[in-house]
């Protein structure tokens, strides 16, 4: 059985595995490693609750986290409420395919419920077949193409 529950202090070794495996799956390891400054901050900001950046993990029986979720909310000028934005998504590799991710988004979407947001969105890389595959189960893509650029 999977349960999804927010990330505690305790976490942080295991959740560090984890993001570790996020980012190199994103090619953010070795010379091109997010600086150590960055992932310290992320944490502590996961566990301020004055933040609005938001982190749940998945977890077995066992204790075992399996999988990361973090999601930030955000004002929109096309809304009200606030939006949620689903930043990352990470099941651990040994526990894919057993619905991890699902429940995941889905704790992410009953999040955004109890925070008034009535949307929640998020980005992957085209080529990602394995998660589009799902997304395209749990949410609709919208079209949009992605474009960024580090300035200053």
């Amino acid at each position: 059985m999977i349960q999804v529950r927010p990330l505690q202090p305790t976490d942080r070794a295991a959740w560090q595995a984890l993001w570790d495996g996020y980012n190199t799956f994103y090619g953010r390891e070795g010379a091109t490693a997010l600086p150590a400054e960055i992932t310290d901050t992320t944490w502590a900001r996961f566990l301020d609750a004055n933040e609005p950046l938001h982190a749940l993990v998945a977890v077995d029986e066992a204790g075992t986290l399996l999988g990361l979720v973090h999601h930030v909310f955000h004002r929109s000028t096309n809304r009200i409420e606030p939006v949620c934005y689903l930043q990352d998504l990470f099941t651990a590799p040994a526990a894919r395919g057993r619905g991890v991710g699902r429940a995941l988004i889905e704790a992410v979407y009953t999040a955004a419920l109890a925070a008034g947001s009535r949307r929640v969105y998020w980005h992957t890389q085209e080529g990602n077949a394995t998660a589009r595959a799902l997304y395209d189960q749990v949410a609709r893509h919208l079209g949009f193409i992605v474009y960024a650029r580090d300035v200053g």
